[in-house]
């Protein structure tokens, strides 16, 4: 029977090292050989994609803005709401211990009648 020649371990790491250079090199020569119309393309990809940037930026912050004018205005709604309650409260006060002083009175006024 005949016995399995076959490579040994260094031949192995080897072949293995000059295919990994060989692609190196290639990959290289296909970087160095750049079209200049896939050059301008990227490029204008590029250029493209910092202007969307910028537009989500500035839509972005253009909604912080409204967001912050509407809470200003929700604020503003709510100290109006709470004057005009409290001078509500107030007035029911008032209303209330004059009521009470009528009634008071009324009283008053028939316990000295019936002396």
């Amino acid at each position: 029977m005949k016995t399995f020649k076959g490579r040994d371990f260094d031949e192995r790491l080897n072949s293995a090292a000059e295919a990994r250079k060989a692609m190196q090199q290639r990959a290289l020569a296909r970087a160095n050989a750049e079209d200049p119309a896939q050059r301008a393309a990227r490029e204008a990809a590029a250029a493209a994609r910092d202007a969307r940037q910028v537009e989500k930026a500035a839509a972005k912050r253009a909604a912080q803005e409204r967001a912050a004018a509407e809470a200003a205005e929700q604020a503003e709604q709510a100290r109006l709401e709470a004057a005009r309650k409290a001078e509500q409260d107030a007035a029911d006060a008032v209303a209330l211990a004059a009521k009470q002083k009528a009634a008071r009175d009324a009283r008053y006024a028939a316990r000295k009648a019936r002396k």
